[in-house]
């Protein structure tokens, strides 16, 4: 009995030490200084909401009809736009996005839509591409028309591919035909080429918040460079993960690690050092397939993408082209509000002029091969999108993530046994680089997350129920906000 109290002892000792909280060594946050881009257009979503209603009652010829007067009208537009180059502040641009928005809800309610949309809208994106080159996207005004145009259209297209029926549905969407020399292999029916940039969004909590988290909200949170083999033609995807770092993962690896869409990125061919050295994108993957071989590189929580001794994900493939004169990102990303900051500095994060993966659409450097999503998945990246949406509006009015301090002590003995896994080359439950009191937070915020993810999805069955379709994205802003609420 004396020695089972002695331990007893020995173990409640242990739990109030570990229990005893170390100062954070937090480090000064880089901040930006810009202003967040917001849509502020709630009268022109429920008006197009209404469109949809009504387009839903109107005969069908009759739509047919209305719809095909738009499109002339939308491709009258789009000619001139072709025919020459134009300035971001080019009213054109604006009149284009307008239209496009007025005639998706028509096309969402035809019982046999047309493919129109999609070529419409990768023909604009494809055009954007194209006179960016021109353009310095360090300024607001290319800034603000790129996003409009290729978020905002995208978000467009998806409401009328959630609307479809799975016969119509559209999962692959071709844009630029890019040349390339490299080696290449098909995935999901894409031809990728060695040197490629997939921008892709993965399935977890903290995955919405990177692609959400952003000046420029998007949809997509993870960048990964592919190396082809020139002898076996095999891939390989190297990218930098929260959990082992710069790490190296096969074909089935990559599409086995959830994805709920990606998009191909290529660098265009008519750039100078591409036209210098055409298998310069084959190089550069060689090298960064090498350099993740032949050393260990940690996780950058930081995401500083000036050292390289760590990398996030979009430093991979960034630090690698940078390294044969090629520099991505050409406008730095920039998270301003408040209580993006308060979060993502939760995490470790300290720069918030950064390299974000959604931003590097807009990048004139690089051209849109192809874009790739599933029907069911799909519908999931857009509650996500909601849920997380609604808690940055928490976040940005004070609230803060927090902690159990009584988990505290079970959370460092873990940390502990996860450093001696790394010290093996294994995996830990903690990754490296990630502190106690940081795991636990990352708990409080998945919980919360899932847990308004979870009411949500009730609310949304209700809406089908009412209404005979799915909520459009707007609704599920607002039934995920109604449930932080309440």
């Amino acid at each position: 009995m004396k020695k089972m109290f002695l331990i007893l002892k020995i173990i409640v000792g242990l739990y109030i030490l570990l229990l005893i909280p170390l100062p954070q060594n937090k480090g000064i946050p880089q901040k930006a200084s810009q202003i967040p881009f917001i849509w502020n257009q709630d009268k022109l979503w429920k008006q197009l909401e209404t469109s949809f209603k009504q387009a839903k009652e109107t005969h069908s010829d009759e739509l047919d009809s209305i719809v095909k007067e738009l499109t002339v009208e939308n491709e009258s537009l789009l000619k001139v736009l072709e025919n020459s180059i134009h300035h971001p502040k080019d009213s054109l641009y604006r009149l284009i996005e307008d239209n496009f928005f007025r005639i998706a809800p028509l096309i969402a309610a035809q019982e046999k839509k047309s493919g129109w949309y999609i070529g419409f809208y990768n023909r604009v994106r494809k055009k954007i591409k194209s006179d960016s080159r021109f353009w310095d996207m360090n300024t607001l005004d290319a800034r603000i028309t790129s996003y409009r145009l290729l978020y905002g259209m995208r978000a467009a297209v998806e409401e009328i591919l959630l609307q479809s029926s799975d016969k119509e549905f559209v999962s692959t969407m071709f844009v630029t035909e890019e040349p390339s020399v490299t080696p290449s292999v098909d995935i999901l029916g894409i031809n990728v080429f060695s040197g490629d940039l997939l921008v892709s969004r993965g399935g977890a909590e903290v995955s919405a918040f990177i692609s959400r988290g952003n000046d420029f909200p998007g949809n997509f949170s993870h960048v990964a460079i592919i190396h082809i083999d020139k002898e076996t033609n095999k891939p390989y995807f190297v990218e930098a993960h929260i959990e082992k770092g710069v790490a190296i993962a096969t074909l089935e690896q990559y599409l086995n690690d959830k994805k709920l869409r990606f998009m191909v990125m290529r660098p265009r061919f008519d750039l100078p050092n591409m036209k210098a050295n055409p298998m310069l994108p084959y190089e550069v993957s060689s090298y960064i397939f090498n350099v993740s071989q032949s050393r260990h590189i940690p996780y950058d929580f930081k995401m500083n993408y000036y050292d390289s001794t760590a990398m996030f994900c979009s430093e991979v493939g960034s630090y690698a082209y940078k390294q044969f004169g090629i520099n991505l990102w050409e406008f730095e990303s920039t998270i301003s509000s408040i209580g993006i900051i308060e979060w993502l500095n939760a995490f470790g994060v300290e720069n918030f002029v950064t390299q974000m993966p959604s931003d590097l659409e807009y990048d004139p450097m690089f051209s849109v091969v192809a874009e790739w999503r599933d029907k069911e998945i799909l519908f999931q990246d857009h509650l996500d999108n909601a849920v997380m949406d609604a808690l940055i509006s928490c976040a940005n009015n004070g609230e803060e993530l927090d902690y159990n301090i009584w988990m505290l002590p079970i959370a460092r003995s873990i940390k502990a046994y996860s450093l001696f896994l790394n010290t093996i080359g294994e995996e830990g439950v903690i990754p490296s680089g990630m502190s106690p009191i940081t795991a636990l937070k990352n708990n409080d915020f998945v919980e919360r997350f899932q847990n308004c993810k979870s009411l949500t999805k009730s609310k949304i069955e209700v809406f089908k129920g009412e209404n005979g379709y799915l909520p459009p994205y707007w609704q599920l802003v607002k039934m995920a906000e109604e449930t932080l609420n309440d």
